[in-house]
C-alpha cells in the first residue's frame, strides 16, 4: 500500500496541484517592492520545478507561516494583533498593533510594509508606511484612508481590536542619516505624510542632529488635516517649520489663529514650490508623497524651481 501511495504521489497530476499559483494583480501593492509579490511566485515556480524534476517533495518546504505576534519578514506575511483602532476623520483611521515585549520593529524611518487583505475570496495587497517612532518598543501604527468602493477598505473597516493582520517587509529605498542633508523639504498630500512622520520625529528626538525640515502638508480642508497635536509640537523645535495647503477653503478667518499664516489655499503648484525652495534657510532635499499625479506634479515643479534629479525623492 504504501509503494502505491508514492507512486500515486509522483504522478503528474499529482505535482500539477502542487504547482504555486501565479498572483493575481490585485495582489500586487505597486510600490515597486523587492521581493514582489510576483518574485515569491517565480521563486516558488523555480523551487517546484527542481522538485518535480528530482522527485523530491523535500525541496518544497520554504518558509514557516509564523504565528502571531512575531518578527517582520519580507518574504513571509506575519501575523500581528490589533491593539487599537481610532477612528481620525470620516475615512481614515490610526491603527496600533502589538509587538512582543519591548521588541520594536525594525524598520528605518520612511520604510513602508505591505498589508494582505482577503475580501470576497479575492487576496489583496498594499503598501503602508508605520507613523510610529522607528524605535518604538511594543507597537506600531499605520495611517489607512479608506476609500468608498476600495477593497481593501472594506477590510480594514471591519478590523477591531484583538483581530489580526498580515504584514510582510520592511520595503523602502530611503535611508535617512542624521546630518545628511541641510534640510529636508517634505511635501504630503493627504495619508502622504505618513513616512514623513518618523522621519521627523527621529530628526528631533536626537539633539545631536541639526537638519532643518519644512513640511508642507497638503490636505483639502482643516479638518481633514492628520495628526494636528502632533504637527503642532513638533513645529516648537527650533529647526522645524510646518506650513499648509487646503485646496477646498478659502477664508483664513476660518481658520484658528495658529494656523492663519501657515496656511495658503487652492493647490501646490509651481509659484509656490519656487517659493519654498527659495525661503530654505539651507539647500533643500526634498521627499514627496501623494498619489502617483501628486508625485508627477511636483518632481516636475522641483526640477523647475533649480533641484537637480539627486536632489529628491519621491515616496
Amino acid at each position: 500500500m504504501m509503494g502505491e501511495r508514492e507512486e500515486d504521489d509522483d504522478t503528474e497530476e499529482a505535482w500539477l496541484q502542487l504547482r504555486p499559483m501565479e498572483p493575481l494583480p490585485s495582489q500586487c501593492c505597486g510600490s515597486g517592492c523587492s521581493p514582489c509579490v510576483f518574485d515569491l511566485y517565480h521563486r516558488d515556480l523555480a523551487r517546484w520545478e527542481a522538485a518535480r524534476a528530482s522527485k523530491d517533495r523535500s525541496l518544497l518546504r520554504g518558509p514557516e507561516s509564523q504565528s502571531c505576534p512575531s518578527k517582520l519578514n519580507p518574504e513571509t506575511f506575519v501575523a500581528f494583533s490589533i491593539s487599537a483602532v481610532d477612528r481620525l476623520t470620516k475615512d481614515t483611521y490610526r491603527v496600533r498593533f502589538a509587538l512582543p515585549g519591548n521588541s520594536q520593529l525594525g524598520l528605518q524611518p520612511g520604510q513602508h510594509l505591505i498589508l494582505r487583505g482577503i475580501v470576497d475570496d479575492l487576496e489583496i495587497q498594499r503598501a503602508y508606511t508605520p507613523i510610529s517612532p522607528a524605535n518604538a518598543e511594543g507597537y506600531f501604527e499605520v495611517l489607512i484612508k479608506c476609500y468608498q468602493m476600495g477593497l481593501m477598505s472594506r477590510y480594514v473597516e471591519s478590523w477591531r481590536a484583538g483581530d489580526t493582520a498580515f504584514w510582510r517587509g520592511p520595503f523602502g529605498d530611503f535611508f535617512y542619516k542624521p546630518n545628511q542633508y541641510g534640510e529636508l523639504l517634505m511635501l504630503a498630500a493627504g495619508t502622504g505624510l505618513a513616512p514623513m512622520v518618523p522621519i521627523l520625529q527621529s530628526i528631533t528626538d536626537n539633539e545631536d542632529d541639526e537638519t532643518f525640515v519644512t513640511l508642507v502638508g497638503c490636505f483639502k480642508t482643516f479638518e481633514s488635516i492628520y495628526l494636528k497635536t502632533f504637527l503642532q509640537e513638533q513645529a516648537c523645535f527650533w529647526n522645524v517649520r510646518t506650513f499648509f495647503v487646503l485646496s477646498q477653503e478659502s477664508s483664513p478667518e476660518q481658520l484658528p489663529w495658529s494656523y492663519q499664516e501657515k496656511t495658503r489655499f487652492g493647490r501646490l503648484g509651481q509659484d509656490l514650490i519656487k517659493e519654498l525652495v527659495s525661503c530654505c534657510r539651507r539647500k533643500p532635499f526634498a521627499l514627496v508623497c501623494g498619489s502617483a499625479e501628486f508625485n508627477k506634479d511636483i518632481a516636475r515643479c522641483l526640477l523647475c524651481a533649480g533641484l537637480t534629479e539627486d536632489s529628491y525623492f519621491l515616496f
